[in-house]
């Protein structure tokens, strides 16, 4: 698992995302930066350590593993809320 983190401070502090799909409105690139620059990190596999999986259209194997393993699952939309928050 590769997990990118920017800041050690900020509201995702110790959060962990994992994006699969499309993310409609926002680029993947988008959502990383967006993520690093509130203190979470982002992985590029799903697994036990990974807090949210978002999912978009389209989501491949990533959104099944993440249901296996009963992981937080957020929509492109309520990530966005979340972010605003």
């Amino acid at each position: 698992i590769k997990i990118t983190a920017e800041r050690n401070d900020g509201p995702l502090k110790n959060k962990t995302f994992v994006f699969t799909g499309s993310l409609g409105d926002i680029t993947r690139d988008e959502a990383k930066q967006r993520v690093l620059g509130l203190g979470g990190s982002v992985a590029s596999t799903v697994g036990a350590k990974v807090d949210y999986v978002v999912v978009g259209e389209e989501a491949g194997s990533k959104a099944t593993k993440a249901r296996q393993l009963n992981l937080k699952i957020l929509t492109p939309e309520s990530f966005k809320k979340m972010l605003e928050q």
